[in-house]
Order: C-alpha cells, then structure tokens, then sequence
C-alpha cells in the first residue's frame, strides 16, 4: 500500500522519525519520491491506524487511491467513493505534488461531485509552511474542510489523517507547570522518543526530564518511563503535570539526582534534551561558543558512561547547535562516542534550527556497538 507523508518544517528529521518508526514495528517498507515536504512510502500491508499522532513530525498521512495515467486513475476512481461526509456539502481541498493532469484531476472532482448531487466547493491552500530548507510550501489553513486530496506525480489519493494541532497546544500551554524557554515542544518529544525506538510497554529514560515533556510524551503512547533530573524545583513541576495528565503512578518513577552518578535499572531507550547552554541574546564570540559546547560534551559524556550498560537500544539527545557571526558550531560527535564507547546511528546528526535562533539544536542518536 502507498502513503504521502506531509512532513514538518524540518523534512531531514522528518524522514528519519518516520523510517525509524516503521523500523521499530517491524514495518517494511520503501520510500519512493520525494516532493517538496511530500513523501511518498510503499508500506508492506498498512500503517496502524492513529500513526499521525505518534509521529512529531508528519502533518498529515494521505492513502494512494489510484496510480498511473491520468485515464487509468478515473476508471479506477469511478469503482469506489472517495469521499465521507454527512448531507451534500463538501468543501474540499487538493494538494499538488507535481501531479501529472493537475488540471484534468480538478475537473473530474467537480463533475464527479455534481454527478453524485453534493454541493462541493474546492477551496485553495491558503496557509504557508517555510521549511527548514527555506522552500516555501502550501499547508491547510482552514478547519471548515471536510475531505482533502492529493495528486502525487503519477498518483492520487486521499488525506486519512491530520495531526490535531489543537490537542498539542492544549497539553502544552494549559499544563500547570510550563517552562517556556527551556523545555522542548511535544512534537520534539515525539520525534526523539521515536528515533530511539522504544516500544509501547517498554521502558523509557529520560536523564534531564525537567518538566517531564519527554515523559507525557511517552506515557500517552503507553511507554513506561523513568525521569530524573538534578534540579529539584522541576522534579516538582514534572510530577505535577504527570498528575495533571491522570497518568498511572506505576508507570513512571521520577528522581531527583545527578544522572553523571545515579544508578538506575535496565531500561530499553534514552530520549533526552540535556542543558543546552544558558539562554543567548546576541552572537557569541567563538571562544563563548566554543566553550558553551565543551561544557556540553564535558556533561554528556559523563552521563552516558554512567548510563549506557544499563540501556538495551538507543540513546537520542540534542546538543546545542551554536550560531556565532561567522558560522554554525556544534558538538564533536565521533569524540563523544569514542570516550563513550558507543557508535553514530548512520544519517546522524541532524541539525533543527530556525532562522531567528541563535542556540539551535544538534539530534543524535547513539547505540552499542555490536561485539562478534
């Protein structure tokens, strides 16, 4: 079966929590083109149903309904409904992913839909999305649309799943212990979680919880998680907003302690956004730079000798990605997990950053090295 992804902003990092999440359920699959922030994936049988809302960065997941000339589409349209909608308004949508027929596909809707007797009005793509690329891309702007298409190249098909943006941004701004500027987005939770591939019922760590974004990220996907954290004002706060959410407190344990010299139990995965550094308001110089970065390897280091014999699979983190005047500077990836003993995940690092930050972000992902 063939889906579209509509990816993020970010579509490097993306692409790797969606290959990463099909890898971890033993999905196969092949990815076969990519379009601006469209993806296009050949999966072996279906996707699990609600998979949109696991992934942090997909926006929506669209079903292949037909493939291949423009004629062959039709007749195989003409043989199946291609819409759900209650009473004979639709109000539509079609997304172009450098479609062949883009035009022919538009007039065969809007005679299809008034052969079928609905009122069907096609509305245009108003919102913008700049990806991290700098490409600008057309993204839904209205909640007043009832089905939404697509034209891919040679195929077409239909949007079955739409990230509930309103749902994020409930459990992130109306928890009551928020930290604006020093937690990660629960998007960026669940694209770490993914990357390290923990599996529902498994256990998750999180070295520097803070707050415990990672953790409710984890728990709403039915993870078990450990949190740990040296600040004691944000354990607080992480075990108020888990209550908040009615999690069950035999699914998390959360500590107060030094994660460089705590000992823990074997859990599966770590996801974790350390500290980055403090907060900058203007370029650094490159010595400042430098030494906010070695301040960070210095930390991390430490953490996962401490902690690595006792996690099975993957170890994700970000680490700052520090823009001066000059140019970007960034952690020494091969020296960390030489003095670690651990190994870079092929594709990694992948750099998440804005145009108006000054403090980005490096997302790595370790693991074991094998022994013969």
């Amino acid at each position: 079966m063939k889906y579209l992804f509509i990816l993020g902003r970010n579509v490097e990092l993306s692409i790797a929590e969606i290959k990463s999440f099909l890898e971890k359920d033993g999905i196969s699959f092949k990815i076969l083109s990519k379009v601006h922030n469209g993806l296009l994936i050949d999966v072996g049988g279906s996707l699990p149903k609600g998979a949109v809302e696991k992934l942090g960065g997909t926006i929506s997941i669209g079903k292949v309904l037909a493939t291949g000339t423009l004629n062959e589409i039709f007749k195989e349209l003409d043989r199946h409904p291609i819409y759900e909608v209650k009473g004979n308004k639709l109000n539509y949508v079609v997304f172009d992913f450098h479609g062949k027929g883009f035009v022919d596909v538009l007039q065969y809707l809007k005679n299809r839909f008034k052969e079928e007797g609905l009122k069907a009005t096609e509305k245009k793509l108003t919102g913008k999305i700049k990806l991290q690329s700098g490409e600008i891309v057309s993204n839904l702007a209205s909640n007043l649309i009832q089905e939404q298409y697509f034209i891919f190249e040679n195929n077409f098909g239909r949007i079955i799943e739409t990230s509930n943006y309103k749902e994020i941004e409930k459990r992130d701004m109306e928890k009551p212990v928020r930290r604006e500027s020093l937690s990660i987005s629960p998007r960026l939770a669940k694209i770490l979680i993914n990357l390290s591939q923990v599996k529902e019922n498994e256990t998750l760590l999180d070295p520097f919880c803070g707050i415990g974004v990672v953790l409710q990220e984890a728990l709403l996907q039915k993870i078990k998680v450990v949190g740990i954290d040296i600040d004691k004002e944000a354990i607080e706060g992480a075990k108020t907003n888990l209550k908040w959410f009615n999690f069950s407190e035999k699914d998390y344990k959360i500590l107060n302690g030094d994660s460089s010299k705590i000992k823990i139990s074997e859990v599966e995965a770590i996801a974790t956004e350390p500290d980055l550094g403090e907060l900058q308001k203007s370029f650094p110089s490159p010595d400042k730079a430098n030494k906010i970065i070695a301040g960070f390897e210095k930390l991390i280091i430490a953490v996962l000798k401490n902690l690595k014999k006792n996690v099975k699979k993957r170890i994700v983190f970000t680490s700052p990605l520090v823009q001066t005047r000059q140019k970007k500077l960034t952690c020494d990836f091969k020296k960390i997990a030489s003095e670690t003993g651990l190994k870079i995940v092929q594709g990694f690092p992948i750099d998440e950053f804005r145009e108006d930050s000054i403090v980005g972000r490096s997302i790595v992902v370790l693991e074991s090295i094998k022994k013969n």
